[in-house]
């Protein structure tokens, strides 16, 4: 039997859950005015912004409030 020595074993990969975490996305700030698009009810106008965490916006037919995270939200 053929020993090997530890310099020419392969060394396995680690561990699919040992990769490092990737900080989230920085959560987008709205104001008052800003034009906005969202992914179900289209273009709209902010009217105001509740303390960080939703948004009530003007969408033309109907008034929304978004609560944050806004995935579907983008600032125009």
């Amino acid at each position: 039997m053929r020993r090997t020595s530890p310099a020419g074993r392969r060394r396995l990969p680690g561990s699919p859950f040992d990769t490092p975490e990737i900080p989230p996305p920085p959560v987008e700030q709205f104001a008052a005015g800003d034009r906005v698009s969202h992914d179900k009810y289209g273009l709209g106008r902010v009217l105001a912004v509740d303390q960080d965490d939703a948004v009530l916006i003007d969408f033309g037919a109907a008034t929304y409030r978004i609560a944050s995270p806004y995935a579907k939200l983008v600032k125009l």
